[in-house]
């Protein structure tokens, strides 16, 4: 894990909650247990913390008590980057500040070989998140609003993470597969 322990972040400067202390009571950095569930991150769930997101209140509010599961690849990094680039300095900063709590994992050859079990039927980033996904041994969540990824997630035996929609949203969804 990069920093302290995730919070949620909220939008304005007087909202935000003091930032968590990064060194445990031992004086040693919390890091994530091993074998623990986790959940993966794309793009499209890691932009929720920016103000203005849909759905940003009850992604907030989850994850304040799950952001410590949460992990994502630099593809999640580089899209909510993007993301923020698109607003204000006071987005680009809690993107900042989202990086620096969300454990950052590589994406692996692993990885890599499970996207292409999916490249025929999803976009190649959509298809890298779930191989990233699939790859981790410890990932049984992927959270995300992007239906496409959803879709294909729930194939594999992944619970899908969405605070704020309908339970099996994806499957009303009219996003094409392939756009």
């Amino acid at each position: 894990m990069r920093g302290g322990r995730p919070s949620a972040f909220v939008g304005s400067r007087a909202e935000r909650p003091r930032p968590a202390p990064s060194v445990g009571d031992h004086g040693t950095v919390p890091q994530p247990a091993v074998g623990r569930p986790r959940v993966y991150a794309d793009g499209s769930a890691l932009s929720r913390y920016l103000p203005g997101a849909p759905h940003r209140a009850p992604w907030l509010t989850w994850a304040r008590s799950n952001g410590p599961r949460l992990l994502t690849t630099q593809l999640g990094v580089s899209e909510l980057r993007g993301t923020a680039r698109m607003h204000d300095a006071e987005a680009r900063e809690i993107a900042q500040r989202v990086l620096l709590e969300v454990e950052v994992v590589r994406i692996s050859d692993q990885a890599v070989n499970r996207a292409t079990d999916v490249a025929g039927v999803l976009p190649p980033f959509v298809a890298m998140h779930l191989g990233a996904a699939r790859a981790h041994p410890d990932v049984t969540a992927v959270a995300t609003y992007d239906a496409r990824l959803a879709r294909v997630a729930v194939l594999y035996g992944l619970e899908i993470v969405t605070p704020g929609r309908a339970e099996r949203w994806w499957e009303a969804d009219a996003t094409p597969w392939l756009a």
